[in-house]
């Protein structure tokens, strides 16, 4: 699995997520590719998946990981689903960029 789960755009890009929540620690687990071949990346964090919590704690887990602002991340679909899809707004190559070296470092 080479893909990388990001799609750039005008004003940055989408990422896409397999979410964990209530882990024992915040982090990231690699790749996932579903039956349909979609590539997501894992995402862990300890927060539980009510009232928004999990949801919080993925943009704030991201920002601190990215290094970008929290403001730069909307989330645009699953906001119930383990399966979550992130808008990011900036410089879609340094972006495309962080993540390459984040899943690479995480899959050495």
């Amino acid at each position: 699995m080479t893909a990388l789960p990001f799609r750039p755009d005008a004003t940055g890009g989408s990422l896409y997520l397999r979410v964990t929540p209530k882990s024992a620690r915040p982090g990231i687990a690699g790749l996932f590719q579903d039956a349909d071949g979609k590539v997501s990346l894992q995402v862990k964090v300890t927060a539980q998946p009510e009232k928004g919590k999990a949801n919080e704690a993925v943009i704030d887990f991201l920002a601190e990981t990215l290094r970008l602002p929290r403001k730069a991340f909307t989330l645009t679909a699953g906001e119930t689903s383990r399966l979550k899809t992130v808008h990011i707004a900036g410089n879609p190559a340094a972006i495309e960029q962080t993540l390459s070296h984040l899943i690479q470092d995480q899959t050495s």
